[in-house]
C-alpha cells in the first residue's frame, strides 16, 4: 500500500469523524437538492443514504469520544469496545435506509414519473461523490494507523454511498437516452439491496469483532498469552488448561465463582501462581470465589473464610 501522508497521522479519530459529520450535512444538501430538481426516487434513494450517512458519523462521534476516555473503577479495562457497538448501530441504520428505499421504489415502479432538470441533478450527485470518496479514503488510511473499527465502519459506508451514487447516475443516464422511465425505481431497488447487504454484514462484523474482543480480554485475564486462542487442548499444559477453565468461568462476567480443586495436578509452583492469579481477580474484579481444595497452602494464602467438611456436614469453621 501507498504511504500515508503525514497530515492524515495528525488526525484523530475524533477530528475525522466530526468530519464526516460536516461531510454528510453537505452531502444531503447536494443530493437532496438532486433529488427535488429531478424527482428521480433513485436520487431520492442516494439521499437517504446519506441520511444515515449523517445519523452514523454522529453516533460513531460520540462513541469515539467515549472510547477514548481513560479507564475508570466502572470500566477498569478502559472504553473501547464502545466502537463495536458504534459500527454495529450503523449497520442497523443502513439496514432501515434499505427498507424505506424499497418501500418508495415499488411505488414508484407502479406509477412512473417523467424526470426534470436530469444534468443538474447528476452534476449534483457526482459532486457529492467526490466529497464521500475523498473522505473514504482518509479514513481507512487513518483506521489502519488508530486501529479503529468505528473509523473503518464509517469509511465502508462511505464507499457503499459512492458506489451507490455511481449506480444511480448510470441507471439515470440511460433513462435518459431510452426514455424508459421504469429504469428509474429499478435503479433504486437494486441500490437498496446493495445497502441491505452491506448493512448486514457490517452489524456480523461488528458483533463477530466484539466478542472476539471479549475472548481475548478474558485470554489475558488469566495470564494466558494471545495465541493460546488458537491452540488445541492437547497443546495445552496442564497450567494453561487451569487458566483457561477460568477464561471460560469469567466469560459472562459473573460475580459468584465456583472453582473445584483449581490446583490439582499442578507442580508446588504452578499452583502458587494459579492461587495468585485467583487472588489478583477477586481484588481487580470483586469476585466472591466458593473454592473446595484439599490444598492446604491454597487454604492459608488466598481463603479468607474456610469451612471443613466430612461425611456431608460442617465440621469447623
Amino acid at each position: 500500500s501507498s504511504p500515508m501522508p503525514s497530515w492524515i497521522k495528525r488526525w484523530t479519530p475524533k477530528r475525522l469523524m466530526q468530519a464526516s459529520v460536516a461531510v454528510a450535512l453537505t452531502t444531503i444538501a447536494l443530493k437532496t437538492g438532486a433529488w427535488w430538481v429531478t424527482d428521480s426516487v433513485g436520487l431520492l434513494s442516494d439521499a437517504m443514504e446519506s441520511v444515515v450517512n449523517l445519523a452514523g458519523a454522529m453516533f460513531g462521534l460520540a462513541m469515539v469520544m467515549v472510547a477514548s476516555q481513560p479507564a475508570d473503577d466502572e470500566h477498569p479495562y478502559g472504553h473501547h469496545k464502545a466502537e463495536y457497538f458504534s459500527s454495529g448501530f450503523e449497520g442497523i441504520l443502513i439496514v432501515g435506509a434499505a427498507l424505506g428505499i424499497l418501500w418508495a421504489a415499488a411505488h414508484r415502479f407502479w406509477d412512473p414519473q417523467p424526470l426534470d432538470q436530469m444534468g443538474l441533478g447528476l452534476a449534483l450527485s457526482v459532486l457529492s461523490s467526490g466529497l464521500n470518496g475523498l473522505l473514504a479514503w482518509v479514513m481507512f488510511k487513518a483506521a489502519h494507523e488508530h486501529r479503529s473499527i468505528a473509523l473503518r465502519g464509517d469509511a465502508r459506508h462511505l464507499v457503499t454511498d459512492v458506489w451507490t451514487s455511481i449506480g444511480v447516475v448510470v441507471g439515470l443516464v440511460a433513462v435518459h437516452f431510452t426514455g424508459w422511465l421504469w429504469l428509474d425505481p429499478v435503479v433504486a431497488i437494486g441500490v437498496a439491496l446493495n445497502i441491505l447487504r452491506e448493512g448486514g454484514q457490517l452489524v456480523w462484523s461488528s458483533s463477530q469483532a466484539l466478542m472476539d474482543e471479549l475472548a481475548m480480554l478474558k485470554i489475558e485475564l488469566v495470564g494466558l498469552r494471545p495465541d493460546a486462542a488458537d491452540k488445541f487442548p492437547s497443546e495445552l499444559s496442564g497450567g494453561m488448561v487451569k487458566r483457561a477453565a477460568l477464561a471460560r468461568a469469567l466469560a459472562l462476567d459473573p460475580e459468584l465463582v465456583f472453582l473445584d480443586e483449581p490446583t490439582s495436578g499442578l507442580d508446588p509452583i504452578g499452583a502458587a501462581d494459579f492461587d495468585d492469579l485467583i487472588g489478583t481477580l477477586q481484588q481487580t474484579l470483586g469476585l466472591t470465589v466458593f473454592m473446595v481444595t484439599h490444598d492446604l497452602d491454597s487454604l492459608f494464602s488466598i481463603c479468607d473464610r474456610v469451612a471443613a467438611l466430612a461425611d456431608g456436614k460442617v465440621i469447623a469453621a
